[in-house]
């Protein structure tokens, strides 16, 4: 099962081009959401998303969140990290 974090960064975004792109990644079956091991549910940073399922193939990922990304009109950076395990601190809960 492949797990991967994906920061999607929007150049000269304005006023709801971010809820566009959150609709879009969750129509590509990203969440904004990630689970503990522990079975608690936190929220991501904005515009970082988590994607776990089937997929192993980074790249198949990334012309996901390419495909999600230019449905808002703007330049965009998109970053994907394939992650074996992940930790964080102070994320809030779900």
């Amino acid at each position: 099962m492949g797990r991967f974090t994906v920061r999607v960064e929007l150049h000269r975004h304005q006023p709801g081009d971010y809820d566009v792109l959150h609709a879009e990644m969750q129509a590509q079956g990203f969440e904004r959401t990630i689970t503990s091991e522990d079975r608690k549910t936190y929220h991501l940073p904005t515009a970082e998303y988590n994607l776990e399922g089937s997929i192993e193939d980074p790249q198949e990922v990334l012309s996901r969140a390419k495909a999600a990304a230019t449905h808002v009109g703007r330049s965009y950076e998109v970053l994907v990290t394939k992650a074996e395990r992940r930790t964080w601190y102070k994320l809030t809960p779900a």
